[in-house]
This record gives structure tokens, C-alpha cells and sequence, in this order.
């Protein structure tokens, strides 16, 4: 193993990681911590997902830091981008998590994202998981920047830009009318999860500004920070709150290229 290199990228790397470089939930396994899921073979429906995280001593991990107020962020998504679900595992003294979820047949991405304690930084670990059952691929969706949870009108304003930081803005209606009294969700208006279209990497979206810091209007806008890590298409799913029920707006944004370069290289060929 590289050590250094190691060191210096979660060293370096606890925020500018968080958008640059290569995303996360691409590997089961990382730093010495793994992903460990009782069954990798569940049925559809209803469920409850029972997992650990163990650390670089072979035993399940019980002490973490907190990141947007939970010790562990979890993610389920079907293989084509559907089924969306964000959940909070509960976790007993013996390192074991439970978390419900509702699985449609096809195959799953588990996501976890964890600072075990001790440990610089965050990880982002990921794991497979076969729903039995006949499964109904859905095709990507084309670019979507408004979305319609229920009465909810969600807009999404800006580029996710390769290897540089942008601002994503979003804004929520209901009915037609702005909403100006999201509640706090995750000690923020909203949160951000965007997942690269084709290998699901995981990319970490932070909030600008939020509840308690004076200035952060409760909506209707939640403006997010992101770095995209390559070109392609991500798919971007929002959490939000209000009138106390959370809900999940979802889009698919390609990347703007960067600025075309001064050199000609991507001339093929003189005329």
C-alpha cells in the first residue's frame, strides 16, 4: 500500500476532497474500514437492511462523529438511478445498524457515509445488494432541472462544473407560491446528494449557509456548494422539509465544459 499518497489525500482531502479527485462510494472498502451487509440477497418491499462497518482491527465500528447531525448517513439507489431513499440506521452498543427501506426487484447500491471517530476525515463506502423479483430497468432521465414531489414545484439554477466548485441553487413553490418556511432538516433548509450517472459515485454536496447563522432565509432558495469530478451526467436528489414531512425532488444535470482551451488540440485535423 501507498501510504503517503494515502495520507495525503484524506488529510488534504476532508473538504477539498469532497469535490475534487475521484468520488466516493466506488469501493466496499477503504482506509481500513468496510461496508460489511448481513445479506447481499434481499427480498422486495419492506425491510428492514442490517449491516456494520468494521474498522482497520476486524471489529464493527462503535464510535463515530457526527456530520449533519447523524453518525451515519445512508443512501439506498436501484442500479438505474430510481428508488432513491436517504435514512438514518439506528445502531446498538454491539456496532450493528438497522434501517428500513423499501426495495423494488433489480439491483441496489447501499451507501454509507461515516467519520469514524479517530479517523480524518469522511468515507463514503459502498456495497451491492440483488432485490429479487422481475426487474424493470427505467432508462436515465434526459436533463431535468424542475421537479414535482407532490403540490411542490422544485427548480435547480446553476452548473455543476468538472474539477471546480459551483453553486447550485434551488428553489421550492407549493401551489405556486414561494416557500419561505422550510424547516431545518439535517441542520440545513435541504439536502444535497448527487450521484454520478453510470458508476454511482458518490459526490459530497455542502450547504451554504443555514439555520442559526442569522443571515440563511428559510427558502424559498438553498444554495449548495458542488464539484463535480469529471464530465458526464449526475443525478441530484433534495431532501427537503416543511410543514413537517420530508420530501425528495430529484434532477439530472450534465456537466458545463470548462472554458474552451487556448490550445487546438481538439481540432481534428487542417483544413
Amino acid at each position: 500500500m501507498n501510504s503517503t499518497s494515502g495520507h495525503h489525500t484524506t488529510g488534504h482531502g476532508a473538504h477539498t476532497g469532497h469535490g475534487g479527485g475521484r468520488p466516493g462510494g466506488l469501493s466496499v472498502s477503504e482506509s481500513g474500514y468496510t461496508l460489511e451487509l448481513d445479506t447481499t440477497v434481499l427480498p422486495a418491499g419492506a425491510q428492514t437492511l442490517s449491516f456494520r462497518i468494521t474498522g482497520p482491527d476486524g471489529l464493527p465500528v462503535t464510535a463515530y462523529e457526527t456530520g449533519h447531525e447523524k453518525e451515519l448517513h445512508l443512501i439506498a439507489v436501484r442500479r438505474d438511478t430510481t428508488g432513491f431513499q436517504h435514512v438514518h440506521p439506528v445502531r446498538d452498543g454491539n456496532g450493528v445498524w438497522s434501517a428500513g427501506l423499501t426495495l423494488t426487484p433489480g439491483d441496489w447500491r447501499i451507501l454509507a457515509d461515516i467519520r469514524p471517530a479517530g479517523h480524518d476525515g469522511t468515507l463514503t463506502l459502498g456495497a451491492d445488494a440483488a432485490v429479487a423479483g422481475p426487474y424493470d430497468p427505467q432508462p436515465l432521465p434526459g436533463d431535468t432541472r424542475t421537479a414535482h414531489p407532490d403540490e411542490y414545484t422544485v427548480t435547480l439554477d446553476g452548473e455543476l462544473l468538472p474539477g471546480a466548485a459551483g453553486n447550485l441553487t434551488l428553489t421550492v413553490s407549493r401551489d405556486g407560491r414561494p416557500v419561505t418556511d422550510l424547516q431545518p432538516y439535517l441542520g440545513a433548509y435541504g439536502h444535497l446528494v448527487a450521484l454520478r450517472a453510470g458508476d454511482l459515485g458518490y459526490l459530497h454536496v455542502h450547504p451554504e449557509g443555514g439555520p442559526g447563522d442569522g443571515t440563511t432565509e428559510p427558502g424559498p432558495e438553498i444554495t449548495f456548494t458542488a464539484v463535480a469530478p469529471t464530465g458526464g451526467t449526475y443525478r441530484l436528489y433534495l431532501d427537503f422539509q416543511h410543514d413537517d414531512t420530508v420530501r425528495t425532488a430529484e434532477f439530472t444535470l450534465r456537466t458545463t465544459p470548462p472554458a474552451a482551451p487556448a490550445h487546438n488540440s481538439h481540432h481534428h485535423g487542417h483544413h
